[in-house]
């Protein structure tokens, strides 16, 4: 297939990674998709089992819809894990949504019965999001949703298969903003080892 030119070097993609939470109602453009699961399916992936399928979600009405049952859910999260929502607008705000207005969700499911399943698609997610700000596109890793797209009546609405499970909702569109960068803290090195230094003898 025919691959969308960027300017963006890998490297710079993910020093300019940001998690957006604001997006203009303007749809994808033809080919955008294709091309973000094109870099999907380019992660590594355990005894080459590619375990990963994935559903594309473009109905604003079904994603509102979504989002208006998981804020029950969320509610009740949060009265015991309160820290975990503090980045979220309170789920009780009826205008709340989830997914942040985005116009597309994409799934990254995974299925159950291959090995490493999980790991591969998460390693999947980071090429899709990070082929979205080379782009020029927003992208953020709705976690939160999990527990609503894996519900059993969920997965049937949205054609599921039942040995798979959802595992990285990720909304794409065109940034309404620009987030500013966030901080990290330095790399922790538990050990290094240099050249030499193990004895191999006991």
């Amino acid at each position: 297939m025919a691959l969308l030119e960027v300017e963006m070097s890998l490297y710079e993609a993910i020093l300019a990674r940001r998690s957006v939470r604001s997006y203009k109602t303007q749809p994808l453009e033809k080919g955008i998709i294709s091309s973000l699961l094109e870099a999907a399916i380019r992660a590594p992936t355990a005894m080459h089992g590619e375990p990963w399928g994935f559903v594309i979600i473009e109905d604003k009405q079904l994603l509102r819809s979504l989002s208006d049952q998981a804020k029950p859910m969320l509610l009740r999260m949060m009265h015991h894990h309160q820290q975990a929502f503090k980045l979220f607008e309170l789920p009780g705000n009826q205008n709340f949504n989830i997914f942040y207005n985005a116009g597309t969700l994409i799934l990254i499911c995974g299925d159950t019965k291959i090995y490493s399943s999980e790991a591969d698609c998460w390693l999947a997610a980071e090429n899709l999001i990070l082929a979205a700000c080379a782009m020029e596109l927003g992208s953020c890793i709705i976690g939160c949703a999990l527990p609503i797209l894996n519900l059993a009546e969920t997965k049937i609405k949205l054609g599921i298969p039942q040995d798979f499970t959802v595992v990285a909702p990720i909304v794409i569109g065109y940034p309404d903003d620009t987030p500013m960068p966030t901080s990290r803290k330095h790399p922790r090195i538990l050990s290094s080892i240099p050249i030499g230094e193990v004895n191999y003898s006991h």
